[in-house]
């Protein structure tokens, strides 16, 4: 962007309340007359618009702190980088010490990506693709997948994730766990973020999961969800680094699956009850934060902040099953379809979730960790590639990167009446979408994002990550 044009731009936001400069290829942002938050810090390619709502909402985060001792001690923005809805911009990663923020994280909790390669070709994935997407269509939008789980199963998820999981169904599996491979499992954990396991409480999840004996029917579980989750189709475009891609055993030509999913019913039940808990915790006889982002507090109720995290665990080990679950009736009805081929897991992780870091947490919201030598896969959108990078742990943007390429145009906007619904107009010339509502590929219209060359390539000179494969949409299920 020209520099009169920024100078314009900054004289716009202050009228806004907004002290904005521009630095190192990043935006920096602050409420104006503001306390001691501070200066978030946002990443954007060049030329890309710059969101008035998003910026106030990530300035207001800077600011929360609680009264009893907590506050945010640094704060950025990944370049997909858009208002949220509840009122915590998409791609914020704030760092906070002595406090948590439960509306930081939401309630999709464990919001997450996971990628699978498989040793089919494009010829021959096409030629049993009809078959293939009639039975996946019955799975994943039809409801006809089998995932009954038991009373002591769903007890181990809550409490261990998918180390817990895999252990008590090999004992006495049930519905389609009953064709796993447990072995293979087992092996992949190492591939997903913190081993799929974190520590959480069977007392924090809907009652209606946890009887106390037989089986459990589940509506959740092996669900793709609505907004921009899907379970799609790629083949393996271009290596972007070959030899990071050997470690990851991905191949060029190779046909690939990915899947992006989260915590759904379980997620917003928890999500929603310490968004309420915290609000009832706030000190009684001081003012509400203005953003009404209730923070809980170290020094004031260590108890409480344990058990959010704890609550926040919970979730986040239901999604890690859910995707894991939605990857095993894919290789189940590949297997079906093709035979015994292989479907390794490449990678599974978590964007919506709180870390601890350093001596604090780092909460993101619509990002997803980049340590250092970590996968990261980031979409674009059903019709532009997707990537596999690898994380360079950047110091300066809280070993971070985007989660995808981050909406252009809202699902209202897309949807609402004058606006142009053909197939040109929304993107959707070639694109292969299986859903049951013509609404759903509307709203999730390649035309709803922003392109994601801008995205990767600004994260790749910023230092955040190291692409490794491009991947091309083949088809996608949206819910």
């Amino acid at each position: 962007m020209q520099p009169k044009k920024l100078l314009r731009l900054f004289k716009a936001l202050q009228k806004k309340g907004l002290d904005t400069t521009y630095q190192n290829g990043a935006y920096r942002v602050a409420l104006a007359n503001r306390a001691d938050g501070p200066v978030a810090e946002v990443l954007l390619p060049p030329d890309f618009p710059v969101e008035v709502k998003a910026l106030k909402q990530l300035a207001q985060l800077a600011e929360v702190h609680h009264p009893n001792g907590g506050k945010v001690t640094a704060l950025c923005a990944t370049p997909d980088f858009h208002p949220g809805d509840a009122g915590v911009a998409i791609g914020s990663v704030v760092q906070t010490k002595d406090m948590v923020i439960p509306a930081a994280v939401g309630s999709d909790i464990n919001c997450g990506m996971r990628l699978h390669t498989t040793e089919l070709n494009l010829d021959r994935f096409l030629a049993g693709k009809d078959r293939l997407v009639a039975l996946l269509r019955g799975d994943y939008l039809l409801g006809s997948r089998d995932v009954t789980q038991t009373a002591a199963s769903m007890q181990a998820l809550f409490s261990e994730g998918l180390i817990g999981w895999t252990s008590a169904m090999r004992d006495n599996p049930s519905g389609m766990a009953t064709r796993c491979d447990f072995h293979q499992l087992e092996c992949e954990l190492d591939r997903v973020f913190a081993n799929g396991s974190m520590a959480g409480d069977p007392r924090w999840a809907p009652p209606a999961l946890l009887p106390d004996a037989g089986l459990v029917r589940d509506d959740g579980l092996g669900t793709i969800g609505g907004g921009n989750h899907f379970v799609e189709f790629q083949v393996v475009e271009e290596l972007l680094d070959t030899r990071a891609a050997y470690r990851a055993g991905i191949k060029q030509g190779q046909v690939a699956f990915m899947i992006h999913s989260g915590s759904r019913h379980v997620g917003k039940f928890i999500g929603k009850h310490w968004r309420m808990r915290a609000e009832a915790a706030w000190p009684k006889g001081l003012p509400y934060p203005t953003s009404r982002l209730f923070p809980l507090s170290q020094a004031d109720n260590p108890d409480l902040v344990a058990a959010y995290l704890e609550a926040e665990a919970t979730a986040a080990n239901y999604a890690f099953l859910n995707r894991m679950l939605l990857a095993e009736i894919m290789r189940q009805r590949m297997r079906q379809v093709f035979g015994e081929v292989a479907a390794p897991l490449v990678y599974d992780l978590p964007h919506n979730i709180t870390l601890p870091r350093g001596d604090g947490w780092i909460t993101r919201k619509g990002a997803c960790p980049a340590e250092s030598g970590q996968w990261v896969i980031i979409p674009g959108s059903m019709g532009t590639a997707s990537y596999l990078l690898e994380g360079l742990g950047s110091e300066r943007f809280h070993a971070s990167a985007s989660h995808g390429a981050g909406r252009a145009r809202s699902r209202f906007a897309m949807s609402r009446g004058g606006a142009d619904k053909s197939e040109a107009a929304l993107g959707l010339t070639g694109v292969t979408c299986i859903t049951l509502r013509e609404e759903r590929r509307i709203e999730e219209a390649p035309n709803a994002y922003k392109p994601i060359q801008p995205i990767i390539k600004t994260q790749q000179a910023a230092g955040m990550v190291r692409p490794v494969a491009k991947l091309r949409p083949i088809l996608t299920f949206k819910a």
